[in-house]
């Protein structure tokens, strides 16, 4: 289940929105357009018609958990996951 994370413990920009943990990107020559991350992070990826992936590319700290499963069960490797400090 997803919930919100609790603001005390979460990092928030000056408007009080929360700030990406990470950026999802896909290697488009890796990528053979099998869909899992899709199906495991509907919330940040899509796939066009030909069922490449097309991302949102922030990741929220709500979901970095999630996206880091999605980046992991690739069978390609072709979603990558990079982490900010």
């Amino acid at each position: 289940m997803l919930g919100r994370p609790c603001p005390a413990h979460s990092p928030a920009d000056a408007d009080g929105g929360l700030i990406a943990m990470a950026r999802l990107r896909v290697n488009p020559i890796d990528c053979v357009a099998h869909g899992l991350c899709a199906e495991l992070l509907p919330e940040a990826i899509r796939l066009d018609d030909w069922g490449y992936p097309i991302v949102a590319g922030d990741v929220t700290p709500e979901l970095l958990e999630h996206a880091r499963r999605a980046a992991d069960a690739c069978p390609t490797l072709a979603l990558l996951l990079d982490e900010r400090d």
